[in-house]
């Protein structure tokens, strides 16, 4: 039976390429009807039967005609012949680098009775699929950045020896999250049904139905780009109108060919590894929700700092431990992890998952390319300190010049909102106005001027309101946009991209990153919700001795006394939405937290 299905799946995707292939040909019999009709003129004005001025300027005109049409075609099919189709962004991974990976993935071709891929890559993402590079301009492509070199050490021995560097190839493209959170049984399992692609994939039908697909899409992309002149815009223009017709011919074939190709796929894997499938699809999800929770909340505040996490697979694991922890999601789940996971099957996984991290970080948030001053790499130890630390002062601070510039006073000093330094007249030992030294008219010593959390407590408190929102809220929250806005309108000037921006560099459009945003923008009132609770957690660490800290599911956390402080944000709500400060205030005075205390700024 399983038989049958693949030769069923197999017979309809063969017969979709036909198809394919045969609007490929109507376009060329299209191309060559006029000059067929030119032939045919200029035979039978040498036989003497078609003669006469009529028949002579029809011969002229229908002649001029055919070599224009033939002239157009032959552009038509140069510049999809040579057009370079998308490759996707990954990692590439040389059978130097992982030669029991390599081995597996032979191994499992073996079974399945497949051709084994000719290359292995990682993308930083919970996916794999096969990826057809055979189109006559990705070989050879020129060496990049991802290929020569590696953050924190050398990547060209991931790229040494690739396969696909020189020769025709089908890559076995890896999400790198399977490798560290799957076992190596699992990974083979959940492997099966895509190297069995390459069976129906090595199809010369299938694969000319594909080259030509790929070629009409990157000739929409060419005939697309701007910046040309007006003649050039002409023709690409033409070009585009072209390439767009055969597309949508051939939109409903090359869907079912790979459908087709799908369903080959999955029925000739169904006799590898079936039971374990099971469970390693359960992991699929698993990875899937670990990920996409490490990259929103841990390891996006990181790239907004300028700092990118150098081991994102490994938290991988870190986040997903602590997920089945809280959540009980499987018995057998502490057994699992004592089994062989799937990234011992690289030589060097730190420096793979140091490649895929700053790939990820280029692809979901469009850090640049490279490490530089303005964006080095950190540890996870260092985390809480390098990055939470440093995100809540900067917050903190970002909250306090917006109030300097809205002319807020701190109430609890009578000082105004200028902050005072050591060369300034309110510097600390400096005598006041009455003699004394560093003593103000509320008691406070001069030493304790400065940014304050009762400041803001102040500014945003007010009388109870209908359910509006707070008018000196908005304000506040607006004047935050407009100033982070400032902040990453000045951020390239500071962070200069990279040309080599990776495998098949000039595909990417630099303009078009992050290409998977995370998020959308924040709104203001999300922005000032952040700052307040930075600005909090100032206070907390420097009037209460809490600490910064990681948690592997929620990001950057305040710890209090070891505890993290999980009943923050509906306290910060209140004030910032409602103008109601009481249940901050009391969750201060419990946790002994002084708001009238300067705290210390970036």
């Amino acid at each position: 039976m399983t038989g049958m299905g693949v030769e069923a799946g197999a017979h309809a995707a063969r017969s979709r390429a036909l198809a394919v292939l045969r609007i490929r040909g109507r376009a060329l019999a299209v191309a060559l009807l006029p000059a067929a009709a030119a032939v045919i003129l200029l035979a039978g004005g040498s036989t003497g039967h078609l003669v006469g001025p009529g028949w002579d300027a029809a011969r002229w005109v229908v002649s001029g005609a055919a070599l224009l049409v033939l002239l157009a075609a032959a552009g038509v099919a140069l510049v999809v012949a040579r057009a370079r189709p998308a490759v996707s962004p990954t990692v590439p991974v040389s059978e130097e680098s992982a030669p029991d990976l390599y081995r597996m993935v032979r191994d499992l071709a073996d079974r399945l009775d497949v051709p084994a891929p000719s290359a292995i890559a990682l993308t930083p993402d919970c996916d794999s699929w096969l990826e057809d590079r055979t189109h006559p301009p990705h070989g050879p492509p020129s060496r990049t950045a991802h290929d020569q070199r590696g953050p924190g050490g050398d990547l060209a021995s991931l790229g040494r020896g690739h396969p696909h560097r020189r020769t025709a190839a089908t890559v076995l493209v890896i999400g790198s999250p399977f490798l560290w959170w799957m076992r190596v049984g699992e990974l083979r399992a959940v492997l099966a049904p895509v190297v069995a692609g390459t069976g129906p994939s090595a199809h010369p039908d299938i694969a000319a139905a594909r080259r030509f697909v790929r070629g009409l899409d990157a000739t929409v992309a060419v005939a697309s780009a701007p910046g040309r002149r007006a003649p050039a815009r002409m023709v690409c223009a033409g070009l585009g109108w072209v390439a767009r017709l055969l597309l949508r011919s051939c939109r409903e074939h090359a869907a079912q060919m790979e459908r087709g190709v799908a369903a080959a796929a999955a029925e000739r894997a169904q006799a590898v590894d079936y039971g374990l499938r099971i469970v390693a699809q359960e992991q699929v999800g698993l990875a899937y929700a670990g990920w996409d929770r490490l990259l929103t909340r841990v390891a996006l505040p990181a790239w907004r700092m300028g700092r990118w996490p150098a081991r994102l697979d490994a938290g991988v694991v870190a986040a997903l431990t602590e997920l089945s922890r809280r959540d009980r999601l499987a018995e057998g789940f502490a057994s699992r992890l004592g089994e062989r996971p799937a990234c011992d099957l690289l030589e060097e996984p730190g420096l793979v998952d140091e490649a895929a991290s700053l790939l990820a970080a280029r692809l979901f948030h469009g850090g640049p390319a490279e490490a530089g001053p303005d964006w080095a790499p950190v540890d996870w130890d260092d985390y809480p300190e390098e990055v939470v630390d440093r995100k809540w002062r900067s917050d903190a601070a970002r909250l306090h010049r917006v109030l300097d510039t809205f002319g807020v006073h701190d109430t609890t000093t009578g000082a105004t909102a200028d902050r005072p330094t050591a060369d300034s007249p309110t510097g600390p030992g400096t005598p006041d106005t009455t003699g004394t030294t560093g003593t103000t008219g509320h008691g406070i010593t001069a030493a304790d001027t400065g940014p304050t959390l009762a400041r803001v407590l102040d500014h945003l408190s007010g009388p109870p309101s209908p359910p509006a929102e707070n008018p000196r809220a908005a304000a506040l929250a607006e004047g935050l946009s407009a100033e982070l806005a400032r902040e990453e309108a000045a951020a390239p000037a500071a962070r200069p991209k990279s040309q080599d921006v990776g495998p098949g560099s000039e595909l990417w459009d630099d303009g078009a990153l992050p290409l998977f945003p995370l998020q959308p923008p924040r709104t203001p009132r999300e922005l000032l919700a952040d700052h307040v609770t930075a600005m909090v957690c100032c206070a907390a660490m420097d009037t209460a001795g809490a600490t910064p800290g990681l948690d592997w599911l929620d990001g950057p956390t305040l710890l209090i006394d070891g505890e993290r402080a999980a009943d923050l944000a509906p306290r910060v709500l209140s004030l910032t939405e409602d103008g109601d400060p009481s249940p901050l205030r009391e969750w201060l005075t419990a946790s002994g937290i002084r708001p009238e205390k300067p705290v210390r700024l970036v």
